[in-house]
């Protein structure tokens, strides 16, 4: 039978090395090719976490006082915190975005968050937990332009680009949606704590698939550090004086304005303003803010008034109060697409005015609502106002992109959602601060403000429709 050769000691000694053929140098492996597809999914993950974490605190709020105390106004801040840093900030976090790259951005604000997600679900008292939304909503500013470029980047071909930015905004659209009946749900099944650390395996997964995006490119973009500064100290200090009571409120309210005297001081020499003053001469941008401002009043006042008037008042469960809701919030993602859809065949006129005077005809239908209402049909009454609020938003956002120069369309977009945010940040300190002396009527009084908001706004938008625009 055959057998291998062997060495002798007449045979000279060679390696096994050397018996073995000579093989060329291996190449480097290629690298991974970017997958716009996993992209895409990373900053819809991310974008839906930020979206998500807008609307699910609000049903677990009773079991968060009824934990860690505080009162009315310690619930307001749980909500408010995140939302006026969120809405603070995002006036330079897209700068922010291009200057470290908007995967690198991304990658920052998506780990940050998801640390203080954690430090939400472990946190020992309501300073902790409060501390900590505002960590969340510095992070979620962080996050919203960068998930946006990120997808631009992904998909150069501006036909596949409108498909994925669309699919960007239903993904928001979605969790919006879902962030009542998600909050109820993990309240009830889980704890409060779980709202939060759901968003650990979400966040890990957003960063996963990242890792298949391609680098972005750093780019020159300027920062406008002190119009920064004095926009947040001028909105936390305008939203301590709604939300707190005597002395501390009067200070607030000096800090407010002055901070805010200064912002426009500092706005007006800025070479690179993060709010340029010449942005609202044009009458369609100022009604577009004030219209935006005010669907944001009636619609997050809205869902933090009965997300506590259905648990505090009615006695219902945390997961029964936001089943409750998603009727309201079900409705948002096909009237948005239903909103551009009347706007492209018979202008921004019709879904203009027809959003928002449904808007107030649905609050008008609430200020009915009281202690025996069925829950059936609170939830019915809710949709109407949704209804309004999600035909007016998509328009309006249009109606403001087409008032600027192409170039000013970020900044646009933003000083919008940036009002927006505020807005919604600001009725909920309002309405929690008129509910303290009787939850009925206060919550009549408090859908009384948003009514009369919008139907201002409604009579600006009639004056301003049909009107052409003027670029600024």
């Amino acid at each position: 039978m055959p057998t291998e050769p062997t060495l002798t000691d007449s045979q000279p000694a060679v390696s096994r090395a050397e018996l073995e053929p000579a093989s060329a140098p291996r190449p480097p492996a290629p690298a991974r090719a970017p997958v716009p597809a996993l992209t895409l999914a990373a900053a819809m993950l991310g974008s839906a976490l930020i979206t998500l974490d807008a609307t699910v605190v609000n049903v677990a709020l009773p079991a968060i006082g009824s934990s860690l105390g505080g009162g009315m106004s310690g619930l307001q801040w749980v909500v408010d915190a995140y939302t006026v840093a969120l809405a603070a900030l995002m006036l330079s976090t897209g700068a922010f975005s291009d200057r470290a790259g908007a995967s690198r951005a991304y990658a920052l604000g998506v780990a940050v968050f998801t640390l203080a997600s954690a430090a939400c679900g472990l946190a020992p008292g309501l300073a902790t937990l409060i501390a900590a939304r505002v960590v969340q909503g510095v992070a979620a500013a962080v996050v919203l332009p960068a998930s946006l470029a990120l997808v631009r980047q992904a998909y150069p071909d501006p036909g596949r680009r409108g498909r994925a930015v669309a699919a960007w905004a239903a993904g928001g659209s979605t969790a919006l949606a879902l962030g009542p009946v998600a909050g109820g749900a993990l309240t009830t099944v889980w704890d409060w704590r779980g709202i939060f650390f759901v968003n650990l395996p979400l966040g890990a997964a957003a960063l996963v698939l990242l890792l298949r995006a391609p680098r972005s490119e750093r780019r020159p973009a300027p920062l406008d550090l002190p119009g920064q500064a004095t926009a947040v100290i001028a909105l936390t200090a305008l939203t301590f004086a709604v939300i707190e009571d005597g002395t501390t409120s009067a200070a607030a309210w000096a800090v407010a304005v002055a901070a805010a005297a200064l912002f426009v001081r500092i706005e007006s020499r800025q070479p690179h303003p993060v709010v340029p003053p010449g942005l609202f001469r044009d009458r369609a941008v100022r009604v577009a803010v004030a219209a935006g401002a005010a669907c944001s009043v009636a619609f997050y006042g809205t869902i933090f008034l009965f997300s506590l008037f259905l648990q505090q008042v009615q006695g219902r469960s945390a997961l029964y109060a936001g089943l409750l809701f998603l009727p309201m919030t079900g409705v948002i993602p096909v009237t948005n697409v239903v909103a551009g859809k009347l706007a492209g065949r018979h202008g921004p006129r019709l879904p203009l005015l027809l959003g928002q005077a449904l808007a107030v005809a649905g609050l008008a239908a609430l200020f009915g609502v009281g202690p025996r209402t069925p829950a059936a049909v609170v939830a019915l009454l809710l949709v109407p106002m949704a209804l309004g609020v999600a035909l007016s938003i998509p328009t309006l956002t249009a109606v403001m992109l087409d008032a600027v120069p192409d170039e000013r369309a970020g900044l646009a977009a933003g000083v919008l959602n940036s009002a927006r945010q505020v807005s919604g940040g600001l009725g909920i300190a309002v309405f929690g601060a008129l509910v303290p002396g009787g939850f009925t009527a206060g919550m009549r009084a408090s859908l009384s403000v948003a009514a009369a908001l919008l139907t201002l706004t409604l009579w600006l938008s009639f004056r301003l429709a049909g009107r052409p625009a003027t670029r600024a």
